[in-house]
């Protein structure tokens, strides 16, 4: 299965980028991240911790009524590799219906060279970021999907 198209053009662009690009374009992703809307940020109980990332990092997925999912994502700007990485995750799959998310590959990142500007442990973090976000759209469509 092929992935959406925005996020394979954001992979594509990582890999054709030169090293020191692929840092810059990490911190310009984290900076995309907007900021929670108040029926999250008021309750961050409703927020799932990845608890393989270094720093507190919280997610939740929400399906509206047309099918698209949508993303949130908590994660202080002092940790900016992670940020990056859920900015490119919000940019490239925000909207998206249930299959497409769920038919990204858990490496999908391995492609795009952050092997070269980030840590294992980060990389790690990464995909368990995906992990966990695809759990929650299995979780939350579950009854949609199964019908």
């Amino acid at each position: 299965m092929s992935m959406p198209g925005k996020l394979q053009e954001i992979v594509d662009q990582f890999a054709s980028a030169p090293r020191e690009l692929r840092v810059q374009a990490l911190l310009d992703f984290s900076r995309r991240v907007p900021p929670l809307p108040d029926h999250l940020a008021a309750h961050r109980d409703r927020m799932e911790q990845v608890h393989e990332c270094q720093t507190p990092f919280f997610l939740a997925t929400e399906v509206d009524g047309d099918g698209a999912v949508h993303l949130y994502f908590d994660c202080p700007p002092e940790a900016p590799t992670v940020r990056g990485f859920a900015g490119i995750l919000r940019e490239g799959l925000e909207g998206e219906r249930r299959e497409a998310i769920l038919a990204v590959p858990a490496d999908f990142y391995a492609g795009m060279g952050l092997q070269e500007v980030v840590s294992a442990l980060r990389l790690r973090g990464m995909g368990a970021i995906l992990a966990r976000l695809k759990r929650q759209v299995r979780a939350t469509t579950q009854t949609e999907g199964d019908e």
